[in-house]
């Protein structure tokens, strides 16, 4: 096994509980085995501090997840899928919620998703990656699922030296899964929709929407296959969802007519030059909603990202109806809850209006965040009341 040694004062994170040991934290490295192999970490001064995966070719050196004696065993991994399952059963969850989220549960770089009786994995590194048999097999002990499906096919793949993967892993894995989130129907994508197939960390707030939305006119932007669209066409006047993917909004469709909705229309657009020509044509809502995609993907784009964030909520609070509503949001993991505020805060200032904080949330409790690890806390989640000055 391979044993490394941190340099000196930088055990100290590891100490608290993150997992993430970075290659230049590291002080020397000991011993041979294969990449993606289970490594010792140790402090300088040769105290160990857990067990993890080991990848050369990764900035993120080993993702420590064990700290005791144990192995890397089917055990193991039964044992906190299990742990991580009955807390979201102690929350009421049932059909659709995410099972395991990463370095939150104790299992770095692995997500799983559950929609009604299939299961949906993400393996983000090389060492979870080479045990996603091991993954699945502690799946179907524990839950007999009808199907397992791999995801993996998010970019940050790359920088662990590997390529996507998609594919069935177990049983039978249909085209679309029902599901039921706030008393809506929905089908679900595993294949071929945005992550897994849904934005399962926005539950909460979708249904918190609704109090915004009563006899609304409403514009959902990057509105993807619905999930704040179906619940804001629950009482609201109408409802535009604007996104660029057609898939998408033909799921979207699919979705509105199946719980009998027909105050929903769906635009096809690029979401800044619909905003830019809503303004132009003098279109006016009662409550606009911002969940576009993530602007930043790594610290390099903050800059960047900020002023793609700024543009698009200061041309929706132009939009608004005095009185209306901003639903606003960002999943960038690099831009902090601060930052995000105090771009609002300029979007205020620049618009000229009166705009108010009536709601602040985060991702829902299936995606708890971890104390120590301040990676884990993504989403940020605003209500604003916009009115034109006295």
């Amino acid at each position: 096994m391979y044993k490394v040694y941190l340099k000196r004062g930088e055990q100290k994170r590891i100490e608290a509980g993150h997992s993430w040991v970075f290659a230049n934290e590291v002080a020397k490295i000991e011993g041979k085995d294969k990449n993606g192999s289970l490594a010792e970490v140790l402090s300088f001064d040769g105290k160990s501090l857990g067990k993890g995966y080991i990848n050369h070719l990764s900035k993120i050196l080993v993702r420590v997840f064990i700290r005791s004696d144990e192995d890397d065993s089917l055990e193991l991994f039964k044992a906190r899928v299990k742990a991580a399952d009955d807390m979201r059963k102690k929350l009421g969850l049932s059909c659709a919620y995410r099972v395991v989220f990463a370095e939150a549960d104790d299992l770095p770089a692995l997500i799983i998703d559950k929609y009604d009786d299939v299961f949906v994995m993400q393996c983000l590194s090389l060492g979870i990656d080479k045990r996603k048999s091991l993954v699945a097999q502690a799946l179907v002990e524990l839950f007999s699922p009808r199907g397992i499906y791999e995801r993996s096919d998010s970019p940050v793949r790359k920088k662990e030296g590997l390529e996507p993967s998609c594919g069935v892993l177990y049983g039978e894995v249909p085209d679309k899964i029902l599901i039921e989130e706030n008393g809506l129907k929905l089908n679900v994508d595993v294949k071929n929709g945005q992550k897994t197939g849904y934005f399962l960390d926005q539950k909460d707030n979708r249904y918190a929407l609704r109090r915004y939305t009563v006899g609304a006119d409403v514009l959902d932007c990057f509105s993807n296959s619905g999930g704040f669209s179906l619940n804001a066409a629950t009482n609201a006047k109408s409802v535009t969802a604007v996104d660029v993917s057609e898939s998408a909004l033909a799921t979207l469709k699919e979705n509105a007519a199946l719980n009998g909705f027909s105050n929903v229309n769906t635009v096809c657009a690029d979401v800044f030059e619909f905003l830019k020509e809503a303004k132009q044509n003098g279109r006016r809502y009662d409550a606009i909603i911002l969940d576009p995609p993530a602007f930043c993907k790594s610290a390099d784009e903050i800059n960047d990202a900020l002023r793609g964030y700024l543009d698009i909520n200061l041309k929706a609070m132009q939009l608004l109806k005095s009185g209306g509503f901003l639903i606003t949001c960002s999943c960038s993991q690099h831009i902090t809850l601060q930052m995000f505020e105090k771009m609002l805060t300029e979007a205020a200032s620049k618009c000229a209006r009166t705009v108010r904080v009536l709601e602040m949330k985060i991702q829902a409790p299936d995606h708890p965040y971890l104390m120590q690890a301040h990676e884990t806390q993504y989403l940020k989640f605003f209500v604003l009341n916009v009115t034109d000055k006295a």
